[in-house]
């Protein structure tokens, strides 16, 4: 039991949130399979389970492989009204047998508790991530939260065992102060990491956007007062509702500004395929607006143009490629294009993460990169700034290359290679740019797939498991 006192916000804080005031949003929400079974759901919904599936599903339940025991099942009006024409948008929240016929994946994917100093909070590089929702509007079948989701035990570095927990905004201000004044002790760089100040903060879950106004506040006007710069909030609301980004929620955006003109704003949003957010033709084609791009849903377009238009807000798309949702390179490219067309710069793409039954959802590590850079011929460099990231538990990791060609006299390079580059790790900022070499494997879908391999590993991406390069093991 946290013995934290309550959090007291300062004058500027309570001037702020005086003028805060909640939305209200009829996001027509529909939980759970049941509610289909029963057709306990407006008609036209009806038809967006078969009998058959709704059979399958209803015969997992109460056993290991429960689909919702694994990640409910939830989705929103508006998402349902464009997933009912589009095959990707359907796979993404639609659950499957296939979830759990392998449930091989780890309980905490990335050791998160491994760096959690305080609840809900976890600061494994220069940017801290917090838990401050445990749901979304809408469930992603591959959810790299399912374990947060769907309320999992964990076990945690002391031994006990226990589903990870939201922030709170006292402990966490208080941890923020401490970090930072050792850090400032230290000549600006901390001891042991070898980090600067913690000045970026990403509001994650689950989904801040599903919080009231007043909560979203609260948090971002902490955040500041504790000496944080920037600070990100992670939504795929735009794509399940993007009725959230009111008019009131802007009101609170630009009160925040107007009371903490310092801090900047990133808004880290998740558009898996173009046809989350594209108008299509009843023959399911996008809508060309005579060279002026794609025609874009009203109410998308509306809530981006309303936090393009603040120069103190900068947006960024993020997505895992995953199986048959956007394993596919001409959705990509039209994604990326429109997406920076809009004002939304393309950040990162992923390769899926070893969640429990992510090999349902991952394709091959070596297909991602393949994809990913079929997609982006044609692009021009600020349209194809995104990289193709993979999450190591030491650290965020680029998947640099993939060559082609054999490397002639390297153990291992037969058939190519593939080259990860660390971007960030968790142990030494210093360790950044680093690289481990291995030799390709067309089946991998997670690192352990190329443990017997490793042709260079100075990353130490294979050496943190005692695993060598193979010309050192063919020595011994």
């Amino acid at each position: 039991m946290s013995t934290q006192k309550k959090y007291l916000p300062s004058q500027r804080e309570q001037a702020f949130l005086k003028k805060v005031v909640n939305g209200k949003y009829d996001r027509q929400i529909i939980t759970g399979i049941a509610k289909f079974a029963r057709e306990d759901v407006p008609q036209d919904m009806r038809v967006f389970y078969s009998r058959e599936e709704l059979d399958q599903i209803l015969g997992l339940k109460g056993t290991p492989r429960d689909l919702e025991a694994r990640m409910p099942i939830k989705i929103t009006r508006h998402y349902y009204e464009q997933a009912q024409y589009s095959r990707p948008m359907q796979t993404l929240v639609k659950a499957s047998p296939r979830e759990t016929y392998d449930l091989d994946g780890a309980e905490d994917p990335g050791k998160q508790m491994t760096y959690s100093p305080r609840e809900g909070l976890i600061h494994k590089y220069e940017l801290g991530l917090l838990y401050v929702a445990s749901t979304c509007s809408a469930h992603c079948r591959f959810c790299y939260r399912e374990e947060l989701i769907g309320r999992k035990q964990i076990t945690r570095g002391d031994g006990t065992v226990a589903p990870k927990g939201l922030a709170q905004l006292g402990e966490i201000v208080e941890y923020i102060r401490g970090h930072n004044m050792l850090v400032a002790a230290n000549g600006g760089r901390h001891p042991e990491t070898g980090r600067e100040k913690l000045r970026e903060v990403l509001m994650s879950g689950g989904d801040p956007m599903v919080l009231g106004n007043k909560n979203i506040a609260a948090w971002l006007a902490g955040l500041a007062e504790a000496g944080v710069e920037n600070v990100r909030i992670g939504t795929k609301e735009l794509a399940f509702h993007p009725q959230r980004f009111d008019q009131t929620f802007f009101a609170m955006l630009d009160a925040f500004h107007q009371a903490y003109p310092e801090i900047s704003l990133r808004m880290i949003v998740h558009f898996n395929h173009p046809d989350e957010f594209l108008r299509k033709t009843p023959d399911g084609g996008y809508i060309d607006k005579s060279g002026s791009g794609l025609e874009w849903i009203a109410e998308t377009r509306a809530a981006v143009n309303e936090l393009a238009r603040r120069d103190w807000i900068t947006i960024h798309n993020q997505s895992p490629i995953i199986r048959d949702i956007n394993d596919d390179a001409d959705s990509l490219r039209i994604m990326q294009r429109e997406m920076l067309r809009n004002g939304i710069e393309n950040h990162y793409f992923f390769c899926g993460r070893d969640i429990i039954g992510h090999k349902a959802f991952n394709i091959p590590i070596e297909r991602t990169w393949q994809v990913l850079n079929e997609s982006q011929k044609g692009l021009s460099g600020v349209e194809a700034h995104a990289r193709l990231s993979i999450t190591h538990y030491k650290g965020k990791t680029e998947v640099a290359a993939v060559t082609n060609e054999p490397l002639p006299g390297v153990p291992g390079g037969e058939r190519g290679v593939v080259i990860f580059k660390l971007l960030r790790s968790a142990a030494d900022a210093r360790d950044r740019s680093k690289v481990t070499i291995v030799g390709r494997n067309p089946d991998a879908i997670w690192f352990s797939g190329y443990d017997d391999r490793v042709i260079f590993d100075e990353a130490g991406l294979y050496s943190m498991y005692g695993i060598k390069p193979a010309f050192l093991r063919a020595a011994e």
